[in-house]
């Protein structure tokens, strides 16, 4: 096979995992084309054939993606919502208002915390805000700034992962779900025309979580484009050793 469409959704998080992956493919010779999917566009996109190759869907969340005539391939990184904040503090079942005065929440992320605060009567009093992702690291340079003491509520990995300002608070029940995995979904037609050794190095492929927050990072705070996102990662120039 020497062309390949990777589908994957518009955030700068999995544009860099879609490059991360395409520089696999292309050591195999493989011509790699791009299309930006909304969330809702998935399932067309691999039923019409659009794209060969989506990166990723996050597992079991995404499962109903992976039905007949399709390959899951891979584990590539762990994504997990968690509670974080901008000093140390105690385990989440512990805090009360008097530890935090709002609660910062990723629009990604929002689900899980109305889930997590049916468990957490004292925390449930505090005002919610939530945010978009692309904003969510301005808004907390913001708050520390300002002197505020928020609980933060956001899926790792994240550019802000990337950063000093968060430190991850124990949430030993899980009050937000556990990790989940990254894995890519290709179309069974096309991995029957795939090279043998390209898939056991798709299926293989490890990025994890401290690597895509970097990726996300340089991409979305530092403005470089997703390719070279990519070749600092397998070049190692991405983060330190």
């Amino acid at each position: 096979m020497t062309q390949m469409t990777i589908g994957h959704l518009y955030t700068s998080l999995h544009a860099g995992c879609a490059s991360a992956v395409a520089r696999v493919l292309e050591a195999y010779e493989v011509e790699v084309e791009y299309v930006d999917l909304d969330p809702d566009d998935i399932e067309d996109a691999l039923e019409g054939a659009e794209v060969d190759l989506l990166v990723s869907a996050w597992f079991p969340r995404d499962e109903k993606l992976a039905g007949p005539g399709r390959r899951v391939l891979g584990d590539l990184y762990q994504p997990v919502v968690s509670f974080a904040a901008l000093s140390p503090l105690g385990a989440v079942g512990t805090l009360t208002s008097a530890d935090v005065d709002r609660i910062i929440v990723s629009d990604d992320s929002r689900h899980a915390l109305e889930e997590a605060l049916k468990q957490l009567p004292a925390l449930s009093v505090l005002p919610v805000e939530s945010i978009g992702e692309g904003a969510l690291i301005e808004r907390l340079e913001k708050a520390r700034d300002a002197g505020e003491k928020p609980l933060v509520v956001a899926t790792q990995p994240h550019a802000v992962f990337h950063t000093d300002l968060l430190t991850v608070i124990e949430d030993p029940a899980h009050l937000l779900g556990g990790e989940m995995s990254a894995r890519m979904i290709m179309r069974e037609d096309v991995a029957r025309q795939a090279d043998s050794d390209l898939l056991d190095e798709l299926s293989e492929m490890m990025l994890g979580n401290k690597v895509m927050s970097a990726l996300d990072y340089v991409i979305s705070v530092e403005g470089q484009d997703p390719e070279g996102a990519a070749e600092a990662w397998q070049r190692g120039r991405l983060i330190g050793r």
